[in-house]
């Protein structure tokens, strides 16, 4: 009767793994730096000088230092004063990476002014062997914390796997 009390209590405490709604994590090495050079390459570009915006459709690819982003589009916001990138929207396909984490998403939205990425939609983190999903994901580039939130699912491979 003992073993069916912890097979139980086990059971219960993997089935209610899911239910955790926020967790924090440190993605390590990304450190990412915002003043770095940019380069995107797209199969079109559209400018709006009035808006300050330009929009990239196909095959995005959006490269900075060790970040390397893919996506459908991407919408790229300058900054009025300076003219540097501000901010990048992108959508369709998102995927992030560096030399030792990789995630995708719906959407994603990279604040250059303060460092951060925030993905959205069907987030997928890996890091190694380890994964982890939710429905958002924050991340500050400059210490390589984050945190995900909405139905949070992990799976950590511990050890040498």
């Amino acid at each position: 009767m003992k073993f069916f009390k912890t097979t139980l209590f086990c059971a219960a405490l993997i089935c209610a793994a899911p239910v955790f709604a926020q967790t924090d994590i440190n993605l390590g090495a990304i450190n990412a730096d915002p003043t770095a050079p940019v380069e995107i390459t797209a199969d079109s570009l559209s400018i709006d000088q009035a808006s300050g915006t330009a929009i990239f459709i196909g095959n995005v690819v959006f490269g900075q230092g060790d970040l390397r982003l893919n996506a459908a589009r991407v919408q790229v916001i300058y900054n009025d004063a300076s003219g540097d990138i501000s901010r990048l929207s992108a959508s369709g396909g998102v995927t992030f990476a560096t030399a030792t984490e990789a995630a995708e998403a719906l959407t994603a939205d990279y604040n250059l002014d303060t460092g951060t990425l925030e993905l959205a939609g069907d987030v997928l983190l890996t890091q190694g062997a380890s994964a982890i999903s939710s429905d958002t994901m924050r991340v500050n580039l400059s210490d390589g914390s984050a945190q995900m939130e909405g139905r949070v699912r992990t799976i950590f491979n511990q050890g040498n796997n």
